[in-house]
């Protein structure tokens, strides 16, 4: 057991990946000039309700989806250009070539989470109104101290959390830093 988390102890176990031929020259044009927090990654049991749920649920957008001798892979992000982009990354690995097959599947929870913050109290409502009648509400709508602001959870198809707040100011706290910086 994981001394921090409770969780079963597996970092002696190593994902191994199907081999892939030695690649010299790069795949792709452009690259950041800077290093970028680009993506979190979850391992689904199913790829198709996951991304119905997350466009039914949140404001992203399925970005690309591929499939490979390992399974299926999706990335959902925000409609738009960005300088920063951020990506959720879902991969639902075939039984016989799944690297981390053996171990527990991770959620995040109970405090792991996914957060959204949406521009209206309302909205926070709407949503955890409609989880509840999908079945996934964790958290009815609730107002908690600053900075965690109005909030509602609720539980994706493999049950990993996802908080959509209203009045949070991560928002308004970066845009303010921002504006100080120009």
């Amino acid at each position: 057991m994981c001394g921090n988390c409770g969780q079963p102890d597996v970092t002696d176990q190593k994902a191994e990946y199907p081999a892939e031929p030695q690649q010299s020259e790069p795949v792709h044009d452009q690259h950041p000039d800077t290093p970028r927090w680009t993506h979190l990654a979850l391992r689904v049991s199913d790829l198709d309700a996951t991304i119905d749920w997350y466009q039914a649920y949140t404001p992203l957008t399925l970005i690309d989806r591929r499939e490979d001798a390992a399974g299926l892979g999706a990335w959902l992000g925000m409609d738009g250009e960005t300088n920063n982009p951020f990506l959720l990354v879902l991969s639902q690995f075939f039984e016989d070539h799944d690297p981390y097959a053996g171990t527990p599947a991770a959620t995040l929870t109970p405090f792991a989470h996914l957060g959204i913050e949406v521009p209206t109290r309302a909205e926070v409502d709407n949503i955890a109104a409609r989880a509840e009648t999908a079945g996934c509400l964790e958290l009815a709508p609730t107002q908690l101290a600053p900075p965690i602001g109005y909030i509602t959870m609720v539980r994706d198809p493999d049950g990993n959390l996802v908080e959509f707040s209203w009045d949070q100011g991560v928002y308004a706290t970066l845009h303010q830093r921002w504006a100080a910086e120009r």
